[in-house]
């Protein structure tokens, strides 16, 4: 396995899993507006999600940046 396939393969999991992240904290924000929670005593709260969701994307954001980059090199090369 490549470098290229492994950084493809994370970036997608990353990116998927930033939005399951997204979603969650949605839902656990509308459920403790209604009274109740999902995450229960994990001592994560809605904004705890977000910000692993965003340090997720941004991740990704950099992997496709040298993606980029690197396609860049070679053709020039």
């Amino acid at each position: 396995m490549d470098l290229q396939r492994v950084t493809s393969l994370v970036s997608r999991v990353f990116f998927v899993g930033s939005f399951a992240l997204l979603a969650l904290a949605v839902l656990e924000k509308i459920a403790n507006f209604l009274g109740y929670t999902f995450l229960g005593a994990t001592g994560y709260v809605s904004s705890r999600l977000l910000e692993f969701a965003v340090i997720l994307l941004i991740f990704v954001i950099a992997i496709l940046l040298r993606q980029i980059r690197e396609e860049l090199k070679t053709r020039k090369a």
